[in-house]
């Protein structure tokens, strides 16, 4: 198993074992895990993100592809985006979304709320600066 999986699936036995909260790098922030299925395998993927709620729509999130500020999106962005929908764990709860790549101003606009709540996505952004914008995706309850 690479490093990388290693650490999902212990923050994902974490998550489940504790209704949805984790410690270490992500402890105290929003956490879900996306199911998302490889658009040319076909697997099914778990991959554990933070999100930011919709203020005013319970059934919204917002994931950020930021893949810790590397110059590439992430796999499961790709997947997402191909298949159109997915599945959340949300503390303890699991349910389908659609998925929904915002743009503009939107897309914008969420980003920037984001960074101001969790610093670590504007050094993001400064890491991929002329390189990509980083992809903002709305989970809606399907």
């Amino acid at each position: 198993m690479s490093e990388a999986a290693d650490w999902n699936a212990k923050t994902i036995a974490e998550f489940r074992a504790n209704e949805g909260r984790v410690g270490g790098v992500f402890e105290g922030a929003p956490l879900v895990l996306v199911h998302h299925r490889g658009r040319r395998s076909g697997r099914e993927y778990v991959s554990p993100m933070m999100y930011l709620p919709n203020d005013t729509a319970p059934d919204i999130v917002y994931v950020f592809a930021s893949k810790g500020g590397a110059p590439t999106n992430p796999d499961w962005y790709r997947n997402l985006t191909a298949a159109g929908e997915g599945t959340v764990e949300r503390g303890t709860a699991t349910y389908r979304v659609t998925v929904r790549e915002l743009t503009g101003a939107e897309r914008d606009r969420i980003y920037a709320e984001q960074a101001r709540r969790y610093p670590g996505f504007a050094e993001y952004a400064r890491q991929t600066a002329g390189i990509r914008v980083i992809p903002v995706l709305e989970l809606r309850r399907a």
